[in-house]
Order: C-alpha cells, then structure tokens, then sequence
C-alpha cells in the first residue's frame, strides 16, 4: 500500500490544535512538507516544533482567521507565487457556537459560512491549478457528522457543514478527471478542547454533571469511548495518500460507529 507523501506539500487549516494538529502531525510521518494556518501563533510555533523532519521535511505556517477568506487568499498567493505548490489541503475551521437555530442570528451564520464555506472554495480556487499541473490532488474537509444526521443544539453548524458537504462533492466531481479528489472527513465525538467546551455548555445550560455527560454520550456509541485525534488523522492521512486515489467525493465518518445512518 502506497501510503508515501515524500515531496508532497499539505497545507492544513485550523492546525494550531485538536484535530487540525493531529492531521498536520500525520501528514509529517508521511514524509510530507507541512504548511500550517490558524489564528494563534503561539500555538501554531508549538505544533512546528513538534512535527517530524526524518525526511529533511521543511514545514511552515500563516497566521490567519478563516472568518477573512481574502486576508488569507492574499497569504497564499504569494506563497505560490514564489514557485511553491501545494498537493493537499485539508480545510478545517473552529466549530461555531452551540445553540438553537432560532436564536442564532443571520449575522453569525454569514461569519461561519465565511470561515467554512467561501474559505474553503477560495483556497481551492487557489491551489487547484497547480494540482491539475501535477496530475494530483487531495482536497479533505474536516467537517461533522451532522452531515449525515443533525445534531441538536448546533443549529449554525447543522448548516454550514451540509453546504460544505454538497460544495465538496459537487467540487469533486468536476477535478476527478485531473487525479484530484475530494472528500469529506466527518469526527464523531473525539477528545479534544471543542468536545470538552460542549460537554461544559451542555452542563451549564442543563441539571447533569460533565461526567454525566460523558457517560450518557459513551453510552450512545457502538465503540463504547470517544476517539482519540490520532486516530481521526490516520483516516484523514490515508485519504491523502496515492492509495486513496480511486476514493472521490465521500463522506466518511470516524465515529465509532455512532452515526445512525449509512
């Protein structure tokens, strides 16, 4: 199985943690060059330092808000503009605020869809060319299983995700012939800093404990415990290998099992 990124240049969103970190770290063990882009440039040094060079990899990162979809499109431009390429991008931005539908308002659906939607569509406008050029392309999207089965409680990102979903496939149907794909990656409940916010605002707003929480959500789940990043990544970096090649315009959920649909 043909799992070698040696040479390839990924660029991940949202990579300063969670599971944008743990993608950016499998990308590396592949042998990947790995460009990373979040807000936090702490956070961002962080996770450079920590990805592995055993293959004379060069890594990099872009402070950048994937609420500003042209700050960002100025950023990579001139990144490819200076004769880099980039094989894989791997679209992933911060999950947006809990809460019914209702009482969101229009303003802060418009942001999500910036941070989501319009960012991932002009990163793809971007990079997309040059991928045809190479015959090779992976584009992922880390977006939910709401995709598939609506959660309750996350109206904004109910939303959004769906229209990410139907954008990526559409998108994939059009860059196939160019050894391109295009696919979705949908987390179930994994242990990260955004599954522990919702557990705390489920309690917050509600008569249970956190842990009661936890232990109702296990209970739901065929595996019987969340999942680790790692163990998202892995399914993330398989998708990006040669191997995957034939695999375009999925959604695939790593869940555990605990999606109720096919």
């Amino acid at each position: 199985m043909n799992l070698d990124l040696t040479g390839k240049t990924a660029l991940v969103c949202g990579a300063s943690q969670g599971l944008g970190a743990a993608v950016a770290h499998e990308l590396a063990l592949l042998g990947a060059h790995v460009y990373l882009l979040a807000r936090n440039e702490e956070n961002l040094k962080a996770v450079l330092h920590s990805l592995d060079t055993a293959l004379l990899q060069q890594h990099g990162y872009f402070v950048a808000d994937t609420s500003q979809p042209s700050s960002i499109a100025s950023l990579i431009s001139e990144f490819l503009a200076k004769g880099h390429t980039i094989d894989i991008l791997v679209n992933n931005s911060g999950g947006p605020a809990s809460g019914p539908l209702l009482n969101t308002a229009a303003e802060d659906i418009e942001k999500s869809f910036r941070s989501h939607l319009v960012t991932a569509h002009t990163l793809a406008q971007l990079v997309v060319p040059g991928m045809q050029t190479k015959g090779f392309g992976r584009i992922i999207n880390i977006v939910s299983t709401s995709v598939k089965q609506p959660i309750n409680g996350l109206g904004i990102s109910n939303t959004v995700r769906a229209a990410v979903a139907n954008w990526a496939k559409t998108l994939a149907n059009e860059t196939g012939k160019y050894g391109i794909t295009v696919n979705n990656v949908l987390p179930g409940y994994t242990k990260t800093d955004r599954l522990n916010y919702l557990f705390g605002k489920q309690a917050a707003d509600g008569d249970s404990s956190v842990d009661a929480i936890v232990d109702k959500t296990i209970a739901m789940i065929p595996a019987g415990r969340l999942g680790e990043p790692e163990e998202f990544a892995a399914a993330v970096a398989f998708l990006c290998s040669p191997a995957a090649a034939y695999i375009n315009g999925i959604n695939l959920p790593v869940d555990g099992g605990r999606t109720g649909t096919l």
